[in-house]
């Protein structure tokens, strides 16, 4: 019972991060509410899928599956989350921006050495010589770079919102 409630708790999260939070909050904000929920059902069954062929064909040890894991996490959240701590002029448009560059560089390399031509996964043909186990650090850095530069090139936050920034960042004041 316990691990059935945790992988329906993941999935919950999966489909509403997808339906909610990107779909309806950032790309499609006039979506109907069937509509998210539908988009919901959908990335409940890609996730299961997903989950699925990497129970029958896992790609590789396990400490090399984390290393991947923390590489798309890093290449993904880590710059939104800090910029959105440490930078009141950071908007949706850089965190977002970033976000996908980051984690479609990072998963596009992993999945290109590790899937989808496995045999060139060699030093010598990896970019700079970075693994796919490490390849989390330049998705990370580009993510980085895009947000700071498409968040000069859009409105800034309202400034309720930098005055949260502010706050989260010195309490005290």
């Amino acid at each position: 019972m316990g691990s059935e409630m945790c992988i329906r708790d993941r999935l919950l999260v999966i489909s509403s991060s997808i339906s909610h939070d990107l779909l309806k909050r950032c790309l499609a904000p006039d979506i109907t509410e069937k509509q998210e929920l539908n988009y919901a059902r959908i990335s409940i069954f890609i996730a299961v899928l997903i989950a699925g062929y990497f129970g029958i064909n896992p790609p590789g040890f396990v400490a090399e599956v984390v290393a991947f894991a923390f590489g798309l996490a890093a290449a993904s959240f880590f710059p939104a989350i800090v910029l959105g701590i440490f930078y009141s002029r950071m908007n949706r448009q850089g965190a977002v921006a970033g976000m996908l560059t980051g984690f479609a560089f990072t998963a596009s390399y992993i999945i290109f050495f590790k899937f989808i031509n496995p045999e060139m996964s060699t030093a010598e043909n990896w970019w700079f010589g970075i693994s796919p186990e490490g390849i989390g650090t330049m998705g990370t850095i580009l993510n980085l770079l895009v947000a700071l530069t498409v968040c000069r090139f859009t409105a800034p936050p309202p400034e309720y919102v930098q005055r949260i920034v502010r706050h989260i960042r010195l309490p005290g004041e």
